[in-house]
């Protein structure tokens, strides 16, 4: 599949999501960043990185909501883990698979 139509791909999936989580999506890039997987903020701008295209659908899910939640909960807690277990299930599962790439 051709690297646009990645990105299309995913911008598509991270918007499933931020509907699906009533997140107000701003703006959404996905660009190189050299030390993480993606970074939001509170005026709704999120951004991913490019090497997430390459990489299994799956992990797409767990890296964009892992940011969407941060909307709601600023940090990785005990509330963050439950709201990632009930979108996703086991998430660690796939915390473990993307921790492979870093």
């Amino acid at each position: 599949m051709a690297a646009q139509d990645q990105k299309r791909d995913f911008k598509k999936r991270a918007r499933f999501w931020a509907e699906k989580l009533e997140v107000n999506m701003v703006w959404l890039g996905v660009r190189p960043m050299h030390n993480k997987w993606a970074s939001c903020s509170t005026n709704g701008h999120l951004n991913f990185n490019t090497e997430l295209l390459e990489l299994d659908r799956n992990l797409w899910d767990y890296v964009i909501v892992h940011e969407l939640l941060h909307f709601f909960v600023p940090n990785h807690g005990k509330l963050w883990k439950s709201l990632m277990r009930v979108h996703l299930g086991n998430y660690e599962k796939m915390e473990a698979r993307l921790s492979k790439y870093v």
